[in-house]
Formats: C-alpha cells, sequence, structure tokens
C-alpha cells in the first residue's frame, strides 16, 4: 500500500534526507524492530479468530493454555522492540539537532560583519535553538510514528486479506479517501508553521534587545510600554498558533468518519455473511479486530504528517541561513603575511554597503594614504565621515568597492584570512568582553599563553592592581559583557588582550571617548603601551588623545580632506582647526 504524504522534496529537503539517510544503520535497526512491532499488531488481531472459533465456540482446553501465553509472549517482543525503536530513532534525531546546531553556528561564524548587521540576534537564536528542535521532533516522533504505523497499516492490511479477501477488499473501498487530509492539512500546515517560527523568532529577538537594554528601559520609564509590546507580540503568537491548532484538530473528525464508515461497512458486511454461514465468527471478529487496530495508524499518520510539515518549515528556515554565501572570499592559494612590523598602505579606495545599487551613497571615495612600520595614524571627523568604515576594511570585516589595501605589498585580497588577522588587535569603543573569568577573557585569542604573560599583560594595561583586588583576581567571573566591572575596568581588560595577542598592527576605535576624565587618563597610558612599536589607527573624538600621533587624517563624507601633524594641521585655516576649536574653543 503506498502512502503519499504532501512532501515537496526540495533540494534542501533532500539534503535534510541525505543527512538522515547517514545513520542508515541505526534506522535499519530501528527499522527491523518497527517490522517487528507491526507483526505483534498482526499477530495480535490474527488470534482473535482461534479465540472465538476454538475456544469460546469448540471450547477447545488446549487452545484456552495456549493463547494466553502467545499473547504474553507477542506483547513481550512487542514492548522490546518499543522500547529499542524509541531509543535508536530518539538517538537519530538528537545526532541531527547536534549536526544542524553545529553546521549552523559553524555557517554563520564564516558570514561576513554585515550579516550581523543585518541579522536579529534573537532570530539567530531562534533558529538554532527553536526550528531545530522542531526538526528533531520532526526525525525523531513524527518520522518515527510515521514509519512505525506504515509498518502496521501494512502488517494490517495483509492481516485482513488473508483472513478474508473479500471482505477486506469490500472494507478499504472507504481507505483512498483517508489519504486527502494528509494532503490538504499538511499543505496548510506548513504555511501557517512557518509564521508561527518567525513570530517566535521576533518574540526572541525583542526579549533579548529588552534584557540586555533594562537599564535603560527603567531610566525612562518605559516598562509599561515594553509590557504592552510584549503582550501584543505574545498575542500574535498566540493567534498564529490557533490557527495551526484549528487546522491540526479538524483533521480528527474527518479521519474519524473515514474511519467509522469503514468499520461500519466491515461489521455490516460480515455480519451479513455470517448470517449465510459464508463467515466464521472467529474470521469476522478477527477482521474486525484488525480493522479497528489498522484504523488507529491510519488516523495517527494524518497527525504525523502535520508534525513533517512543521519540521519541513523549519528546515526551510534554516536553509535559508545556511545557504547564505560570504562575500569574504579566499583564494584557493592564499598568501601567507610574514611577522610585522607592517607598511600599510591605502590606494583609490572606494567603498559603498550595497555595490549592486547605483543609488547606494559612496562611504569612502578615493581613499589613499600609507602608514610606515611603527607609526600611528590617527583619523579624525565629524560622525558619518567613514573613519570606522575605512579601519574595518583593514581586516577584511568588509571589502573595498575599488581600490587596494596592502601590508608590505601584498594585496589583503590576496592573503590568507586568518592570517591576516593575526597580524591586527582591535579595541573597540564599546568593550566586548565574555562571562568568563578575567584570566580567559585576557587570553581569547591565545589561550595557551602561560600564565606569566597574561599577568605581564595586565600589568602593562594598569589592571593587575584592580584585577588582585577581586575575591578570585583572575579567576573572578565578571558576568555578561563583563557587568560586574566598571566601563574603565572593562577597557583595560580589553587593552590587556591586545597586549597579550602582540598583533604588529593596531586598531584603537574611539577606545576612550565613552570614559570619564580619570579612567582616561588611566587608560590612554595603558594604550601607550600598546602603541609601542606597532602601526596604529587611532580614530579619535577627543583629539587631546592624539596630539603626539605621526599622521592625522581628517575625514569629510568619505574623502581625505587634510594630512598632517597635529602642528601642521592647526597651522592651517582647516577641518581640523574647525574641529579644534569646537572642542577647545580658541585657546
Amino acid at each position: 500500500m503506498h502512502f503519499k504524504f504532501n512532501v515537496d522534496l526540495k533540494p534542501r529537503h533532500r539534503q535534510l534526507l541525505a543527512i538522515i539517510k547517514g545513520h542508515w544503520v541505526v534506522l535499519l535497526q530501528a527499522g527491523i524492530c518497527m517490522l517487528v512491532m507491526a507483526a505483534g499488531e498482526a499477530a495480535t488481531a490474527w488470534l482473535m479468530k482461534p479465540a472465538v472459533d476454538d475456544v469460546i465456540i469448540n471450547r477447545d482446553q488446549t487452545m484456552l493454555k495456549l493463547i494466553p501465553i502467545v499473547i504474553l509472549v507477542v506483547y513481550s517482543i512487542k514492548g522490546t522492540a518499543m522500547y529499542l525503536q524509541g531509543y535508536l530513532m530518539n538517538r537519530v534525531g538528537r545526532s541531527i539537532i547536534r549536526q544542524f546546531r553545529d553546521s549552523l553556528y559553524d555557517h554563520i561564524h564564516d558570514l561576513p560583519l554585515s550579516f550581523f548587521h543585518s541579522a536579529k540576534t534573537g532570530a539567530l537564536m531562534s533558529r538554532i535553538i527553536n526550528d531545530v528542535n522542531i526538526i528533531k521532533s520532526m526525525v525523531s516522533t513524527a518520522v518515527t510514528g510515521a514509519l512505525r504505523d506504515a509498518c502496521s497499516v501494512l502488517a494490517l492490511t495483509v492481516t485482513t486479506f488473508m483472513l478474508d479477501w473479500k471482505m477486506a477488499s469490500f472494507t478499504f473501498l472507504v481507505l483512498p479517501a483517508a489519504f486527502y487530509p494528509l494532503h490538504e492539512f499538511g499543505r496548510r500546515i506548513r504555511k501557517i508553521s512557518t509564521r508561527g517560527q518567525e513570530a517566535m523568532a521576533e518574540l526572541s529577538n525583542f526579549l533579548h534587545e529588552t534584557f540586555a537594554g533594562a537599564k535603560i528601559i527603567k531610566a525612562f520609564g518605559m516598562e509599561t510600554y515594553e509590557k504592552k509590546r510584549f503582550f501584543q507580540k505574545t498575542k500574535n503568537l498566540y493567534k498564529i498558533e490557533m490557527k495551526e491548532v484549528k487546522v491540526d484538530e479538524l483533521s480528527s473528525p474527518v479521519m474519524e468518519l473515514i474511519g467509522g464508515i469503514g468499520i461500519a461497512v466491515g461489521i455490516y458486511y460480515g455480519g451479513y455473511r455470517i448470517f449465510h454461514d459464508t463467515l466464521s465468527p472467529g474470521t469476522f471478529f478477527a477482521f474486525i479486530s484488525a480493522t479497528v487496530m489498522l484504523y488507529r495508524p491510519v488516523r495517527k499518520l494524518s497527525k504525523l504528517n502535520l508534525n513533517i510539515q512543521r519540521g519541513l518549515a523549519a528546515t526551510d528556515r534554516i536553509y535559508d541561513i545556511l545557504e547564505q554565501k560570504s562575500e569574504i572570499v579566499e583564494k584557493d592559494q592564499p598568501v601567507e603575511i610574514p611577522a610585522g612590523p607592517h607598511r600599510v598602505v591605502f590606494e583609490n579606495v572606494c567603498f559603498q554597503y550595497d555595490s549592486n545599487d547605483a543609488d547606494d551613497t559612496m562611504v569612502l571615495n578615493q581613499v589613499s594614504f600609507k602608514a610606515n612600520p611603527g607609526e600611528v595614524v590617527a583619523l579624525v571627523g565629524m560622525s558619518g565621515g567613514g573613519k570606522t568604515t575605512l579601519v574595518n576594511l583593514l581586516p577584511r570585516f568588509y571589502d573595498a568597492t575599488s581600490g587596494s589595501i596592502r601590508i608590505d605589498g601584498i594585496d589583503i585580497r590576496d592573503a590568507a584570512i586568518a592570517s591576516l588577522r593575526r597580524q591586527i588587535a582591535v579595541v573597540t569603543q564599546e568593550p566586548i568582553l565574555f562571562n568568563e573569568t578575567v584570566y580567559e577573557n585576557i587570553a581569547y585569542g591565545n589561550r595557551g599563553a602561560p600564565r606569566e604573560l597574561i599577568e605581564n599583560a595586565a600589568k602593562d594595561a594598569y589592571a593587575y592592581d584592580f584585577i588582585k583586588g577581586f575575591p578570585k583576581a583572575f579567576e573572578t567571573t565578571i558576568g555578561e559583557l563583563g557587568s560586574r566591572l566598571s566601563g574603565g575596568e572593562k577597557q583595560r581588560i580589553c587593552i590587556a588582550r591586545a597586549l597579550l595577542k602582540d598583533a604588529p598592527i593596531l586598531i584603537l576605535d574611539e577606545a576612550t571617548s565613552a570614559l570619564d576624565t580619570e579612567a582616561e587618563i588611566v587608560v590612554q597610558k595603558a594604550l601607550e603601551n600598546l602603541m609601542k612599536g606597532r602601526t596604529t589607527f587611532v580614530i579619535a573624538h577627543r583629539l587631546s588623545t592624539i596630539t603626539h600621533a605621526h599622521r592625522i587624517l581628517v575625514l569629510v563624507k568619505g574623502r581625505i580632506v587634510e594630512e598632517g601633524t597635529h602642528e601642521e594641521l592647526l597651522a592651517r585655516d582647516g577641518a581640523y582647526r574647525k574641529l579644534y576649536h569646537m572642542q577647545f574653543g580658541n585657546s
């Protein structure tokens, strides 16, 4: 008997099927268990014939003793097979969920920085957690149940035909009607389930944002507003879920009616033949038992198909990410960049975020300059001038739209990405720390560093004294994003991390702009230690921090409009002098 599910196998669904087939040994073992269970179902129905004809009608004492023993043996074997099948299929399901999560996380971190600017954190979390769980449920529960019930249907169908092929043919005329709900309800469930998964992702993102922004929410008294937004989102999710429930539950009465018609036809036709002595009571009861037992898995197949559709919808959402390609592509035979110090050259560099959109604004336009080994190059200008974008091109967080960036004559697009990024350390305005110990945060990127080097990095970053003041010193857990530390403490740990990396190129992206004056003085001393001997790019809002730079570049609307030392630029009546006077007046 052929069971047709509403399974439109797109290429991505075939990939999922290939992953499932990769566990064929375990699946084969589980399949054998399913066949044993199906045989147990068929044997149970078959035993009704001798139970009625031999025991009840003919009063056979031997069969009275034998049949209960056989039933116990059948149910024992069936129960063991059920346990093994459940264990094996859950093993497959959990293995696949791990494989999907690992693949997703691996692929997401291979995507460029632009992906993270457009993707929502909560939505990504929902894909990795919720959507993958739905696939696990599909594999370990829905697919398992569908295969098991299909085996039961096959075994019981064969049993009914062996008992009486005429009555079986007559009864099963109604069976094809059972497969319409499998197709129609499955199609609708997949569509609604996709909307539900998207709503859940939106809810996850909302929770991430509001929990992370709890301080601002309280500071502005927006608790009631955010609660209303949350209630509205859960209301929308509830409406979608109830639409899904409506379709899900609608399949039950349809299947009940079809099953009832089949059983009613069987009882009427079988009873008619008993009255005319062309069918034994035992065969009749065995046939009806098999038909009733057959109806249960057929009914369940409809429900299980709906779960499969949910799983396929989740698969589509996961492959939406897995099929995204990174525009930051490494060449087949990339060049390794040798140890520094390095000379960095930008030549006619242009950049726009969407190079395929002719109307997209050019963020950088014909930028050319050089930084010699050990030089400090400062980038200044009004917000939106392209300073951060420019330094983000150096580690290939983005690729220039045109022009070239070279390190010691090597175009960075020809270099191995890992080799390129080993040459660069970054300290940003917003310190990025992890909910681990101080030691692990400093050692991030150099996990095998000796403790002595880590402590020396902390000393050079002026962080050693406050770290030793913690109850567990370097083994103190700092909280999510370093929540247990002050702004200056967080920044000094980030500087210690950069010192430990000991990269020949350094990027400081407004590393002191968020600090108070006292903290800035200490952090500035740490930065001076960090910049020694390194080719350094400094983005500065406070011009007082870059007066000793070897070269200052003034960017206005993506162009370098001035270049020189602090003294040279002050002597001109240009953009730098105007910026300086805005901060310090005419002094």
